[in-house]
């Protein structure tokens, strides 16, 4: 008996020996932004090396800070580039897990400039806070209550009126946050974009969607690893909705210019694909 468990011991020691030092890194990291590991994650030093800190940067383009009600009680903020023709076309952006920071008020504008008549609200999840250090964001991420998370997508969706047409673009964790609010927007849901956020893995909650999703995943992305992204394609079908990925060969965080895996082309053809999919839902 004591034979048999030592071999056993002996085999599985010269199996984690034989895995490179990256790929034993790679099974000490969760499954990025996991519900209710979500906490947990974001306190694993691992993960927070996925997210160098950004580069120094000062928008200095168009917008306004605005602030709305939420149903909790409470308001919340966000960064609104309003369309110049009425419009009841809104395009909500997620944040990474840094905050509402300049670099999210750019691309903000950016969808805004190549979209026609609409609106885009850049939705502030952290309630004014902003990290600039992988240890200071990993604090806030931990720090944010589901709750209240919920409350400020509701309450950005009302502030745009129950007329509005939405689609949804964000990336990390507001890639995540870009799907749950597209369950959240209901039938006035149009379209959303989740770059290499994670995703929602229960069917019951994906058949509440009323609209499809663009994935866009990095197949080297240490926090969301292809075999998640495989299995929400699994549940996406089994919900009876439909998903279409494109995989980069990338690493997380690979459009940030920031981020030290940042990839060029990959970006653009990234963003290329996520435009065309957002004028073809919020077309008039």
């Amino acid at each position: 008996m004591k034979t048999i468990i030592i071999t056993g011991i002996t085999l599985l020691t010269s199996f984690f020996s034989m895995l490179s030092p990256t790929k034993r890194e790679e099974t000490r990291i969760p499954v990025c932004h996991g519900g209710n590991d979500m906490s947990a994650m974001a306190a694993d030093p691992a993960f927070q090396q996925l997210h160098k800190a950004p580069l120094p940067f000062t928008y200095t383009g168009a917008g306004e800070m605005i602030k709305f009600s939420t149903p909790d009680g409470q308001s919340a903020n966000g960064f609104l580039l309003k369309s110049k023709k009425a419009s009841n076309k809104w395009l909500l952006v997620y944040q990474e897990w840094w905050g509402l920071n300049d670099n999210i008020k750019q691309e903000a504008e950016k969808f805004y400039n190549d979209l026609s008549d609409v609106n885009v609200l850049a939705v502030d999840m952290y309630d004014g806070k902003v990290a600039t250090e992988p240890a200071e964001a990993g604090k806030l991420m931990q720090g944010a209550d589901k709750n209240r998370l919920t409350s400020i997508m509701k309450g950005a969706i009302a502030y745009a009126g129950p007329k509005a047409e939405f689609a949804s673009v964000g990336w990390c964790f507001g890639g995540m946050l870009s799907l749950q609010s597209a369950m959240l927007e209901g039938k006035q849901a149009k379209g959303c974009v989740m770059y290499y956020g994670r995703p929602e893995q229960d069917v019951e909650k994906l058949k509440t969607l009323q609209t499809d999703v663009l994935g866009i995943f990095g197949s080297r992305d240490k926090g969301i690893s292809p075999e998640s992204v495989k299995q929400f394609e699994e549940n996406m079908q089994k919900a009876g909705e439909k998903v279409t990925v494109k995989m980069y060969d990338a690493g997380h965080g690979f459009a940030n210019p920031s981020n030290p895996v940042y990839d060029k082309e990959a970006t653009a053809d990234a963003y290329k694909l996520a435009l065309g999919y957002l004028k073809d839902k919020l077309k008039a």
